[in-house]
């Protein structure tokens, strides 16, 4: 029977010992639970944003990019826009397609004049007489001088602030550009709204010349006489010239209205009306650059006579019979001239 008790009391500390011991254990273990389940929480978590690729970063600043309304302490114009998402459509507009387009487009017509002189050179006189008719007044050259000059400091600084940084900046480096865009930026804004009121003010000076005829379709037909034989007629502006002005014209006027609203963003409430301007002053401004190297050129080393018109006024009867015949004709037939005197706007000069 004693045997019996001793056995029965091992076998109750035993178990008593199991249960403490498994007790401890279990104690010791339940905390652990907690990191298991977090570390299989972000494991679920990852595994659910690798299903469906969403980052709550770039949810929030998607959000800011279309326009949701937040907070800024910023007060004025379109208060509470963080970020502005027409301003990231507005650079790659800019600095793609209109910055591409409008330097192919200078360069394309670089090549063609440079190509025209190399391959015809010169369009010459075909004979000088020595007497001169008056073309320009004093008025007309003054006004041509000071929008052109000012057109050609415009295009500078304007070509400087679209290209600088891919072109200005690897040739002076950044501080280099940096102080050149400093005096260009100021000289583009400040010139722009006195070279505007002279280019408004030649146009409105010759639009009366540049109207169409019926002899402007023959000048155009053989493209000045390129083609064909002899020159054919054309007034006071052939038709060649009457394309540029209205280029000008359209050009100019684009390009002046977009630069004031540009130079007085006040009159406008929203940035897009801004980048909207923007992008049709740079279009604008470079066509109209395009279009003046066209007009330097032929004014200038492309056609003996004109450029001497412009500096004196005057140009040759030869020049007037050969370029602008129905003008020539006018001012011949004005009145008859009596014996030994000059025909009236003709004055007398020596051939050179």
């Amino acid at each position: 029977m004693r045997e019996q008790k001793t056995s029965k009391q091992r076998g109750r500390r035993r178990a008593v010992l199991v249960t403490v011991v498994v007790s401890l254990m279990v104690s010791m273990a339940l905390p652990l639970t907690g990191y298991f389940a977090h570390d299989a929480g972000l494991a679920l978590a990852a595994e659910d944003a690798d299903k469906e690729a969403v980052n709550p970063r770039a949810e929030y600043w998607r959000a800011v990019r279309g326009g949701t309304e937040g907070y800024s302490a910023v007060s004025g114009q379109e208060t509470g826009v963080l970020i502005q998402n027409g301003g990231q459509n507005w650079r790659a507009v800019r600095n793609g397609p209109v910055s591409f387009y409008g330097a192919s487009l200078i360069i394309a017509v670089l090549l063609l004049l440079a190509a025209k002189h190399i391959v015809k050179g010169k369009d010459k006189l075909e004979s000088r007489t020595g007497r001169t008719i008056t073309r320009w007044s004093t008025f007309e050259r003054v006004m041509h001088w000071y929008v052109a000059i000012s057109f050609i400091i415009l295009a500078i600084t304007g070509l400087s602030l679209i290209f600088g940084k891919n072109v200005l900046i690897p040739l002076m480096g950044k501080e280099g550009f940096a102080a050149w865009a400093q005096i260009a930026k100021p000289v583009h804004d400040y010139l722009a709204l006195p070279f505007a009121a002279g280019l408004f003010l030649m146009l409105l000076m010759w639009i009366g010349k540049n109207s169409v005829k019926s002899y402007d379709f023959e000048w155009l037909k053989s493209l000045g006489g390129a083609i064909g034989d002899g020159h054919p007629p054309a007034g006071f502006f052939n038709a060649g010239e009457k394309v540029f002005y209205w280029m000008i014209f359209l050009g100019g006027v684009a390009m002046t209205l977009s630069g004031v609203y540009l130079l007085f963003p006040n009159l406008e409430t929203v940035r897009e009306s801004m980048q909207f301007w923007h992008i049709i002053h740079a279009s604008s401004g470079l066509f109209l650059i395009a279009v003046a190297l066209g007009h330097i050129y032929l004014g200038s080393v492309g056609t003996e006579g004109v450029l001497e018109g412009m500096v004196s006024g005057e140009v040759d009867e030869g020049f007037a019979r050969q370029h602008h015949s129905v003008w020539y004709e006018e001012v011949k037939g004005s009145a008859a001239p009596a014996e030994g005197e000059a025909a009236p706007g003709a004055s007398s000069a020596p051939a050179t």
